[in-house]
């Protein structure tokens, strides 16, 4: 596939600077939950019970602050809001390896909800600083990225457990975080077009809710949600297939091989000529991981069996953030990207419960198949609303050379 479209898109002023800083700054922000989980687990000697109740309030923290923190984004700016969480950043993770379990607790909520905003804020200046026609091709890139900062993040928050101790681990995330902000400040991306800034201040006033908050928006989020429960499922299961084989040292392989499956899916995806209805990939998604459990325990062959559905993970979750993206006006952008951002959290804390429950009930193949039901049906509860709203996706230029 001809790389020309991405040439051309990493010659746009700013954008290449921008997915690099984006790149590493999510580093950090990847390895916090696994860098917690261990502190809680080998520093304070709890058990994975107190572990996750610490993920838990991290991540109820962070799903209330995400669409905050988007729509201060839209009324201060970026750098007001980078300004105050990477500080919180710094105070959280400067103190948490000396807090005590309740003290943790309760900071960890907070410390979420001051979250550096970085995943919903990068989206949001990919939007704002790429053309409309090459947008799609920006958020196929972007989700790339982050791809890449899953499979770095954790591994190094392990290793940085394993050879240094939580509590020296827990001061280089929050160094990371808070040069990420720094980073982010300094650089300071415009959050909305020249034109789209013109247009708002001609208008007046602000965006009002009703204007973007539609049934077809919610139906959005719910498809994002469902994307997010079926590859944590998945996730879960694969690990689960790999134990019951014993074949568990074989665990870190196989995920890098499924997120590769998604980083083809999303090169391949951004090139082509035009994109896909969101509804359309990630219920292709959904359906094609149903019958994976029918594979059996060979963790190889599994692999096999996951190329169709894993393909389509970075083309569905960059298709609802290209979607977004051309629903929702500017001056309400970064609240959106958050409430995007707080579905992709929604989708994950639950699915980790019910997966699991699943694969301790029926087994790994059958979490394959409810996964993929889940994500089909979400798809078929979106669609009526979809099309009774009358919402239409802007057709993108072809990117193709």
């Amino acid at each position: 596939m001809a790389l020309e479209p991405y040439r051309r898109l990493l010659s746009v002023p700013g954008v290449r600077s921008l997915l690099l800083v984006g790149m590493v700054a999510r580093i950090p922000a990847t390895a916090t939950g696994i860098t917690l989980t261990l502190h809680v687990v080998n520093g304070l000697g709890l058990g994975f019970a107190q572990a996750g109740l610490a993920a838990m309030a991290s991540a109820v923290g962070t799903a209330v602050g995400s669409p905050l923190a988007g729509r201060f984004v839209d009324r201060r700016g970026l750098r007001p809001v980078i300004l105050v969480t990477s500080l919180a950043q710094l105070a959280f993770w400067a103190t948490a390896w000396a807090l005590p379990f309740p003290a943790l607790l309760a900071a960890t909520v907070l410390a979420g909800l001051l979250s550096l905003p970085l995943f919903s804020v990068i989206r949001q200046c990919v939007a704002a600083m790429v053309p409309l026609e090459q947008r799609r091709l920006g958020f196929s890139l972007d989700s790339m990225i982050i791809e890449l900062s899953y499979m770095t993040g954790p591994a190094l928050g392990v290793l940085g457990v394993t050879l240094m101790g939580s509590t020296w681990t827990m001061c280089v995330v929050g160094v990371g975080l808070v040069g990420a902000g720094a980073t982010l400040f300094a650089l300071n991306p415009p959050v909305r077009s020249a034109e789209e800034a013109r247009e708002m201040a001609e208008a007046g006033e602000r965006v009002s809710r009703r204007a973007w908050l539609t049934p077809a928006f919610v139906g959005l989020l719910g498809t994002v949600c469902a994307a997010t429960f079926v590859l944590t499922t998945t996730e879960l299961s694969l690990v689960a297939v790999m134990k019951q084989a014993g074949d568990t040292a074989w665990t870190g392989l196989a995920i890098g091989v499924w997120c590769a499956y998604s980083l083809l899916g999303g090169f391949v995806y951004g090139g082509l000529p035009r994109g896909f209805s969101p509804l359309l990939l990630i219920g292709a998604m959904g359906a094609l991981t149903i019958p994976v459990g029918l594979v059996g325990d060979d963790w190889r062959w599994l692999m096999v069996a996951l190329v169709p559905a894993g393909v389509l993970c970075a083309p569905g979750l960059s298709a609802t953030v290209d979607t977004l993206s051309r629903w929702v006006p500017a001056g309400a952008r970064g609240e959106a990207m958050g409430l995007h951002g707080t579905a992709l959290l929604i989708g994950g804390a639950v699915s980790a419960p019910m997966g699991g429950a699943l694969i301790d009930s029926w087994g790994p193949g059958w979490a394959f198949a409810v996964a993929g039901l889940v994500g089909v049906a979400m798809v078929l509860l979106a669609l009526p609303f979809w099309r009774r709203t009358g919402v239409q996706v802007e057709e993108s230029v072809p990117v193709s050379a």
